[in-house]
């Protein structure tokens, strides 16, 4: 473990860029970027908030936090707009609130231009619809935006969540150099259950970290696992052990025979790779 992320405000109270850098290296340790955390005022929306006042409020949050991640050594400002969405029909002007965040993220992005502006999204939780909730639209969000240093982090959960097929966001969105983040965990699709990397759905996480290998990605994996029963420090070791692992499988089975497979579009031929990576790759 070699980086940190840190949720921006709730993990920095008074602690000054100069004092987290300390902190950090004193534990050998450096940080990788900020997670933006609404709260309070934008329980309603944030950066898509009806009130112009409120939104507002929410975009000098975000330049607030590329500041510190800038002056922190940071390099990756992560925005998951958990409450903007909405719960009822007729509740919002769709068109209205995607321009507005089109905007912002534009906004955000020539304010710090030597940062990587990351969007994390997921279906529902905290509102009944997110309105960032999928692939799809967050690459249409990337495209009208159309800035270099905007791309997308990836949550293995989220996703799940979604009945999207991690690997196919990570291929989709790392062929095009998008992929800026990635947070590891685990879950069973209904909700951010936040398990130990590769215990619910190991196969999909090897074909996730199959194209995650395979478009060079040279980022932080985050484990955004949430050790609330379990003793931290071994869950932790686990993810590490899990991931090394499964690295050190698809390695042995080897990227052009993995490829290979693919290449045929034979389920037969799926299922005898699974049964390769079960073996341990004999």
């Amino acid at each position: 473990m070699t980086h940190v992320d840190l949720n921006y405000p709730e993990h920095i109270g008074e602690t000054s860029p100069e004092e987290m850098k300390a902190l950090l290296a004193k534990h050998h340790l450096k940080l990788n970027g900020v997670a933006l955390r609404f709260r309070g005022d934008f329980i309603n929306g944030e950066l898509g908030n009806a009130n112009p006042e409120v939104a507002g409020k929410a975009l000098q949050l975000c330049k607030d936090a590329a500041d510190y991640c800038r002056e922190a050594g940071g390099e990756v400002v992560t925005i998951w707009l958990g409450f903007d969405g909405f719960d009822y029909s007729f509740q919002i002007d769709y068109a209205k609130v995607y321009n507005q965040l089109v905007k912002a993220y534009q906004t955000i992005c020539d304010y710090a231009p030597d940062l990587k502006i990351s969007i994390e999204y997921k279906p529902y939780e905290e509102r009944a619809y997110a309105f960032v909730d999928s692939m799809g639209i967050t690459g249409m969000i990337l495209n009208d935006v159309n800035r270099s240093n905007l791309g997308v982090t990836l949550d293995y959960c989220h996703m799940l969540m979604k009945h999207e097929n991690p690997a196919m966001a990570a291929d989709l969105f790392g062929s095009k150099g998008k992929l800026y983040g990635i947070h590891a965990n685990d879950g069973y699709g209904t909700t951010d259950d936040g398990l130990m990397i590769g215990t619910a759905s190991p196969f999909k996480m090897l074909e996730f970290l199959y194209y995650v290998k395979k478009h060079h990605f040279d980022g932080v994996i985050y484990f955004d696992t949430f050790p609330v029963i379990e003793p931290a420090v071994e869950e932790a070791e686990g993810n590490v052990n899990m991931i090394t692992y499964m690295d050190q499988l698809i390695e042995k089975v080897g990227m052009t025979k993995i490829q290979s497979v693919i290449d045929k579009n034979d389920a037969i031929e799926a299922q005898k790779l699974m049964m390769e990576f079960l073996k341990g790759g004999k």
